[in-house]
């Protein structure tokens, strides 16, 4: 069966719920199981502290760990969930230089003891060669790492090429990756590092990327030899570097699973771009990975992507290890290096893993979500009848008004409780080996009997009974006064007219002329008792009682007037397919910017560009201000 990691950016944690298969269940476990996974790290969640909620923390059968972002809203944000019954870590941290405190405390995870930290922090002297706010690298929620005792995962979210506006930080959060990675590497550890690294690895892993390169002059050196890709290849077994090694990066850490699994594979893209709808030509990239220690590649039994699931502008990609896997020399079960020590002898669990047992990260012992259950578990577990019956005895003990006479009738009561109930009456009991707790002037009962009326209460003693419903006072309706709506049903029933109100209704010959400015309107309708000629041209005064005619209005033709006058313009058809465009909003700046504008509803194809006499998007451009809907 094997043990399942998968990485996915989701774009936004909620956003694949919009698509199918995800769709129908709505929920993260639903989702888990779909996916199959032991592991599930996920990217770019876009939300803070503040809007996790109990769905997205207490999924049953799941621990959870986020690093979220602490000033932006809205903006990148890493979780990693684990499956109780596979995988329990022994450590957990966020962030990449340590520089972060742990909850519940003011030390940075760096300076912790030894025992409490994963280790492998970036010395001073790399920190400082980083170029980058320490602080600020480790603050937008980009780095989960936990600690098996089997390998370290990182999840990562590295930043993205934004116009070259952040390119200092960018290529300084890859190096302070690289030397962490490095540094865990050196200390013995084996690593599995996944996520969305957002940067390509050569040309196979970009669409078109030879044409685009002839366009722009540039060579195979020259692609990859920028900075943070040549950072990247420097880390992977085989990667493409001009030239010889920089310093401390001079032998390659980890391995490339989905490629060294498919190593001449085309158009093995994870991502791609929503604007120009890229996904069903495959205009893609690959920048979404799961990378592992060299030493654990005869662990893993499988890697891949999932380019059918949808749900976000990337796909899941994952990784399979194997059942056993080799450790000093030996075949090892996998999932008894995976669970804190003491939790497996011989491949059997001897203990479960309880929730003292997670580390400090674990947003189930936030302040918000600790101690809490989810509905599913508030149902499905059965109260203890011990302490129920404990806490029966101790709510209805009796006061010092009830005789002691009563405590021997209860006495009787009690021993005739003891015989088997139901289970739904079993915290309604008192057990045997629960011994009453008697006072000097407080006898005590059975739980089983209720409590007699107080026959002659004191004055003293007395204290205001609780007003129920029965007990409340009845109010006296006034003397004319009509009762209010009682439910939606009134607005739609007919009124019903008193016998006084019947006496008054007028027929035909009833009724009276009204005459205004010389003007005489003359009804000819009659306005019978029970209502069924009514005519809506015919209207009562309440002031004079005479009956004015009014002008008649077609519902019909209103309604239809007005649904022409609120009704979408019709789509253009475009020039190459003859099929209805899609709108689209102009967000380049300038003085364009902001306007609604139709183009071809087909996406681009291979090559990137609008096409003519294809299938692809042809070249349809309309403006909508200038688009009047009548072709």
């Amino acid at each position: 069966m094997g043990f399942r990691i998968t990485t996915w950016n989701v774009n936004g944690i909620r956003n694949p719920f919009g698509y199918q298969p995800w769709r129908d269940k709505r929920t993260f476990e639903g989702m888990f199981d779909l996916l199959e996974a032991d592991i599930v790290i996920m990217q770019e969640l876009k939300i803070q502290r503040k809007d996790l909620t109990d769905d997205m923390v207490l999924v049953p059968g799941w621990d959870c760990y986020f690093s979220l972002p602490k000033q932006k809203k809205g903006y990148s944000g890493v979780g990693i969930y684990t499956r109780q019954s596979t995988c329990t870590p022994i450590r957990a941290e966020e962030g990449i230089l340590g520089v972060l405190c742990p909850p519940g405390s003011s030390t940075p995870y760096r300076f912790l003891p030894a025992d409490q930290t994963i280790g492998g922090y970036p010395t001073l002297e790399q920190v400082e060669t980083l170029g980058v706010d320490p602080a600020a690298l480790d603050a937008e929620g980009r780095c989960v790492i936990l600690e098996f005792p089997a390998f370290v995962l990182f999840g990562i979210y590295s930043p993205a090429n934004s116009n070259g506006m952040r390119d200092d930080f960018r290529f300084g959060f890859l190096r302070a990756l690289d030397a962490r990675i490095r540094n865990l590497t050196s200390s013995g550890k084996r690593v599995i590092v996944t996520g969305d690294l957002n940067v390509s690895r050569s040309e196979l892993d970009t669409a078109n990327a030879e044409e685009t390169l002839k366009k722009e002059g540039l060579t195979h050196e020259d692609y990859i030899s920028t900075p943070n890709r040549r950072i990247f290849n420097q880390l992977l077994e085989g990667g493409d570097v001009v030239g010889s090694r920089d310093e401390g990066r001079e032998f390659p850490v980890l391995w490339d699973t989905c490629r060294g699994f498919h190593p001449t594979r085309k158009g093995m893209y994870t991502h791609w771009e929503q604007k120009i709808n890229a996904r069903p030509a495959n205009y893609g990239s690959r920048i979404d990975y799961v990378l592992c220690s060299i030493s654990m590649k005869d662990w893993v039994q499988d890697a891949n992507i999932q380019e059918g699931l949808m749900g976000s502008d990337h796909c899941p990609v994952y990784i399979i290890l194997k059942d056993r896997v080799p450790l000093n020399e030996m075949d090892v079960e996998l999932r008894s290096i995976l669970h804190p020590p003491g939790h497996f002898v011989d491949g059997k669990r001897i203990r479960e893993a309880a929730l003292k047992d997670l580390p400090t990260l674990s947003a189930r012992l936030m302040p918000e979500f600790d101690k809490r259950r989810s509905i599913k578990d508030m149902f499905s577990r059965k109260r203890k009848a011990t302490d129920d019956s404990q806490e029966t005895i101790l709510n209805d003990i009796p006061t010092a008004s009830q005789g002691t006479d009563d405590a021997a009738n209860r006495t009787t009561s009690n021993s005739i409780s003891s015989t088997p109930t139901p289970d739904h009456a079993i915290h309604l009991q008192a057990p045997s080996t629960v011994s009453p707790l008697p006072q000097p002037s407080q006898p005590v009962r059975s739980a089983a009997e209720p409590p007699k009326a107080k026959e002659s209460p004191s004055k003293d003693n007395q204290q205001p009974n609780k007003r129920t419903k029965s007990s409340a006072p009845k109010t006296v309706q006034r003397q004319g006064s009509t009762r209010g709506q009682q439910s939606l049903k009134g607005f739609f029933k007919p009124t019903l007219r008193t016998p006084e109100q019947e006496n008054d209704v007028r027929t035909e010959s009833d009724i009276k002329l009204s005459s205004r400015e010389g003007d005489i309107v003359k009804t000819k309708s009659a306005v019978s008792i029970n209502g069924k000629n009514n005519r809506p041209t015919v209207a009562a005064s309440a002031e004079n009682g005479y009956y004015l005619a009014s002008t008649v209005i077609d519902a019909v033709a209103s309604k239809e007037s007005w649904d022409k006058l609120f009704a979408k313009r019709a789509a253009p058809l475009c020039e190459g397919h003859s099929e209805p465009c899609i709108t689209l909003l102009s967000k380049k700046k300038g003085f364009n910017c902001g306007r609604s504008f139709w183009i071809c509803p087909r996406p681009l194809g291979p090559s990137g560009n609008k096409e003519v006499g294809t299938q692809w998007r042809c070249r349809t451009f309309i403006w909508s201000s200038d688009w009047n809907g009548n072709g």
